[in-house]
């Protein structure tokens, strides 16, 4: 493990680094921003040049002095080389769908590059976590798994991309700060209790063949079961009609947060999460309502879901007054 010293170093080193502060995308890499120190392998080698080049001296040995001289130069140019690597690369954006906090979030990082120069060895890391990157006609993406582990906005912080290529002795990387951080839902609570009862004036009903209520006659189509016949009406009209059922699906839900009021905080913004999903497996409409807020449905879907969980992501964290007016 590196020692304090040297995390010390490197927490300053990355203060001074460039970028400073959080940017707008796309970013592209020049030679201002583009770092390079040697590997451990590269330290070694360095070493051994330093041997070669003492013991040729002393010995007056001119082959082994040429040797060293063009190791040396291979190793400057192995420099120069992981350089042009990152040069001319562009982070053209970053994005990652939310996830429940606890669940690590797949970050995507979109890479562009200037066609007719090869770039392999390619790596993205982000918060501790590294990913490949391969670039193909000049365009290429990285797949972070990053962890997550509280509600709301995630700042991503610095991404580092480095290659070690060609030879190994050398480290080069870059730096890029997107702006904008990432949302990370409410984890759900688990085996969370049955939804509330539905409010409204009427329950809705759908069509389904499992239903109990005879909702309409239909003509017969290629693949309804033959339970579904109704043969006294089919011998009425000399033809085949089948009975279209609806079931019940109850009233329109109202998730009250106010109704809550005997869980912790953060125990509420959980119980609703795991209604909210629970509610769209079984295809109910739903209305959020959280304090302070105008309510949010009712509706159904994808959308309504996100707006849902959003507004329960970025309630303010829990506080003492929080929980003193329950």
């Amino acid at each position: 493990m590196p020692s304090a010293l040297a995390m010390r170093l490197h927490a300053r080193f990355e203060r001074l680094a460039r970028p400073r502060s959080p940017e707008t995308l796309p970013v592209r890499f020049d030679r201002r921003r583009i770092y390079i120190l040697p590997t451990a392998f590269g330290g070694f080698f360095l070493a051994l040049l330093l041997a070669m080049a003492l013991g040729a001296l002393n010995y007056n040995n001119n082959p082994a002095l040429m040797l060293c001289l063009l190791l040396a130069g291979t190793g400057i140019a192995s420099l120069l080389h992981s350089q042009l690597q990152l040069s001319g690369l562009q982070v053209h954006a970053v994005g990652g769908d939310p996830v429940p906090a606890g669940n690590p979030l797949q970050l995507r990082v979109h890479v562009r590059a200037a066609a007719g120069r090869e770039r392999r060895g390619l790596r993205v890391e982000c918060l501790g976590v590294a990913s490949t990157l391969s670039l193909s006609d000049g365009a290429g993406e990285a797949v972070v798994a990053i962890p997550t582990t509280m509600r709301g906005w995630l700042d991503i912080g610095r991404l580092r991309v480095s290659t070690t290529r060609p030879l190994g002795l050398a480290r080069a990387w870059a730096y890029a700060w997107p702006d904008a951080p990432l949302l990370v839902h409410p984890s759900p609570e688990r085996n969370a209790p049955a939804l509330p009862q539905g409010q409204g004036e009427q329950a809705q009903a759908r069509l389904d063949p499992a239903g109990d209520d005879a909702h309409h006659l239909r003509t017969w189509r290629r693949g309804d079961s033959r339970r579904a016949i109704a043969w006294k009406p089919s011998a009425r009209r000399d033809a085949l009609l089948v009975r279209e059922y609806e079931q019940p699906v109850g009233a329109d839900i109202v998730l009250d947060w106010h109704a809550l009021s005997s869980l912790a905080y953060e125990d509420r913004i959980r119980r609703l999460a795991a209604w909210i999903d629970q509610a769209e497996r079984e295809s109910r409409r739903y209305r959020l309502q959280l304090p302070g807020q105008p309510p949010i449905g009712p509706a159904l879907g994808m959308q309504h879901r996100h707006a849902c969980l959003r507004a329960l992501a970025l309630l303010p964290a829990a506080t003492p007054s929080h929980a003193q007016t329950r």
